[in-house]
């Protein structure tokens, strides 16, 4: 067994075709579960088993974790209209949601955040003066930002 060229020369360790690259190494300090849902055929109608990604110990590449971490997308808001006063119940709908722990309302954050789904979330507008406003999701992979996603009459 042998590594080659596309010309069929070998290729040996020191010549290996590869550049260094920062990818710090970080230890996982406890045991990290996977939350996989139920498939078709597994008999269930609904929900989701957990099995063992990671013991403790494991050494892993820092791009190997933020890989893990799909960054959450926003697709809808409704209704994208409410009173200044706030108070309104949005629903927001889109990917990878599960991760978010606060929305916005331009730059200020809005109540009683309820992660329904990995693509639903509901949220409830704060006050803020009458005019459209960003909506930002903020999100343990990233931030995303539905631009004039919202507006306070």
């Amino acid at each position: 067994m042998g590594f080659y060229t596309p010309a069929g020369q070998r290729i040996t360790k020191a010549a290996f075709p590869a550049t260094a690259v920062p990818d710090p190494l970080k230890v996982v300090t406890a045991d990290v579960y996977e939350s996989v849902p139920y498939g078709p055929g597994d008999g269930r109608p609904e929900g989701s088993r957990r099995h063992l990604r990671f013991t403790a110990g494991t050494i892993l590449p820092t791009s190997t974790i933020d890989r893990l971490f799909a960054p959450a997308t926003v697709t809808s808001v409704a209704p994208a209209t409410g009173p200044a006063a706030g108070g309104t119940t949005v629903t927001i709908k889109g990917t990878n949601l599960d991760g978010v722990s606060a929305v916005n309302f331009g730059s200020t954050a809005g109540t009683e955040l309820k992660v329904v789904s990995t693509t639903e979330l509901r949220v409830k507008t704060p006050a803020v003066a009458a005019g459209a406003v960003n909506v930002v999701v903020v999100d343990d992979a990233g931030n995303v930002t539905k631009n004039a996603g919202f507006t306070f009459a």
